[in-house]
Parts: C-alpha cells; sequence; structure tokens
C-alpha cells in the first residue's frame, strides 16, 4: 500500500514540475512511452567501446529538464573498465 501511494505522490510531483517547467500539460502516456523509448546501447568497434543514446523524444526532454537531470550524450567513449 505505502509503495503505491509514494508512487503517486512521485507521479503527481512530475507532473507538477513538468507544467511548471513547460507551461504544458503532458499525458501520462507520453510521458512514459518517450521515457521507455531512451535506450543505450554500447558498441564495440576496432577495439574501442562506445555508448550509443537514442534520439530522445519530445515530452523525454522536457521530463529531464523538469527534473534537473542532463541528458547522457548521444556518443559516448567507454574506457576499459566501462566508464565515461
Amino acid at each position: 500500500m505505502f509503495c503505491s501511494f509514494l508512487a503517486l505522490v512521485l507521479r503527481k510531483e512530475l507532473e507538477d514540475r513538468l507544467e511548471e517547467a513547460t507551461g504544458f500539460d503532458f499525458e501520462w502516456d507520453d510521458v512514459v512511452r518517450d521515457l521507455d523509448a531512451l535506450t543505450q546501447t554500447e558498441i564495440n568497434y576496432e577495439n574501442k567501446r562506445f555508448m550509443l543514446r537514442s534520439t530522445a523524444r519530445v515530452v523525454c526532454g522536457k521530463v529531464f529538464q523538469a527534473v534537473g537531470v542532463a541528458m547522457p550524450p548521444t556518443v559516448c567513449r567507454l574506457n576499459s573498465g566501462g566508464v565515461p
């Protein structure tokens, strides 16, 4: 029961921040769909490792902006330990 309540509180806070940051009231399904579509893929090319991020959809970028988190870079070279 507590987890469900906490999830609702967090959802409401995110919706409020999105509306405050953008002036728009996004549909929750659009928020979830765009966040779910954001992916990262590790690529090995000529003994070098890279992390590639998919293109962020409109709502996804606004979510990151609203919560004050930077989007991961589109392309990032990884060192041997898997750290950028």
